[in-house]
């Protein structure tokens, strides 16, 4: 349940010991969000982490099992109605209908919501010279590329002006340079008040965002800006390569004291003075090291340390 006492005003969904089940397959494991205005906020993990349930929730697409979810202040068990109404979706799936223009595909949009005339009018002008499609807006979508339909789906999933955008992997397929003009409207969203989350299985899209949840096998291990996640590890990363990995592992923590994580053939140390550990642990694995890096921390090296697993796509 959500707290007692005011709300923050500036929280625009709360999810509370959410857990899903399918069958004997459980999803979703007491997660609990607090996503806010004029934030982007990523959900990250690998395939099967639970992200897509938790989405499917969010978007009122499955019943609410056991936990709550609100949105702009209303309860999705009770009032999934009302919580369609604060939400905009962009699903991973195309939703246009390639034989109409960029126009009629956001008038369409349009009318499901009752929006037409004069209103339609300046909110689709509006939103076609902030997606950066204004030239574009008599080509029939079929003949656009992806990046372009992806831009078109933002504007229909904004066009009644929700106050969380929900995105379900919104690059997904793009090239390079989509991918920024994507973010780019992305970001100018959120700063014009929208709160904003998207799931994501790439490591340097999250890192985009203001707030990330990382997520494994429906639940949520960490949660923070980027900043926050990657200052955990320390100032660095030492990671060692080896034949012997359990043998490595074994002198650097009897003759060093250290505790590092094994993952098959590599060792992975967080520390705060990597220059001055390097030669510490030269000396002392020899040759059992094939290789020994230093690197700054990643958000997959924040996935590791949480699962003792690599991050998979």
């Amino acid at each position: 349940m959500i707290e007692s006492g005011k709300p923050d005003p500036q929280t625009v969904c709360t999810v509370r010991n959410l857990h899903h089940h399918y069958g004997e397959h459980t999803a979703l494991r007491g997660v609990d969000l607090d996503i806010k205005a004029g934030r982007v906020f990523a959900l990250l993990g690998p395939n099967g982490s639970g992200k897509t349930t938790l989405f499917r929730l969010l978007c009122t697409l499955l019943p609410i099992q056991q936990g709550q979810v609100r949105v702009g202040g209303f309860d999705s068990g009770e009032q999934p109605l009302r919580v369609r109404e604060q939400i905009g979706i962009v699903f991973q799936s195309p939703s246009l209908d390639m034989k109409l223009t960029v126009d009629e595909n956001i008038a369409c949009q349009g009318a499901l919501y009752g929006i037409h005339g004069a209103e339609l009018q300046q909110r689709r002008d509006a939103l076609l010279k902030q997606v950066d499609l204004v030239d574009r807006r008599s080509d029939r979508c079929q003949v656009l590329s992806g990046g372009l339909k992806r831009r078109v789906e933002l504007a229909k999933g904004m066009l009644h002006r929700p106050r969380l955008l929900l995105l379900d992997e919104p690059s997904s397929g793009l090239d390079p340079a989509a991918r920024l003009k994507l973010w780019a409207a992305i970001r100018e969203m959120a700063d014009q008040g929208m709160a904003v989350l998207l799931t994501t299985h790439l490591l340097e899209e999250a890192d985009k965002a203001d707030d990330i949840a990382i997520m494994s096998q429906g639940k949520l291990i960490a949660e923070g800006s980027p900043g926050e996640l990657r200052a955990e590890m320390g100032e660095g990363v030492i990671t060692i390569v080896a034949d012997d990995a359990a043998r490595a592992e074994k002198s650097l923590r009897s003759e060093l004291g250290l505790a590092p994580q094994r993952l098959h053939h590599q060792l992975r140390l967080k520390v705060d003075s990597p220059a001055k550990m390097l030669p510490l642990i030269v000396e002392t694995l020899g040759d059992q090291a094939q290789s020994i890096n230093i690197g700054r921390p990643t958000l997959e090296d924040v996935f590791i340390a949480k699962t003792g697993e690599a991050f998979t796509a």
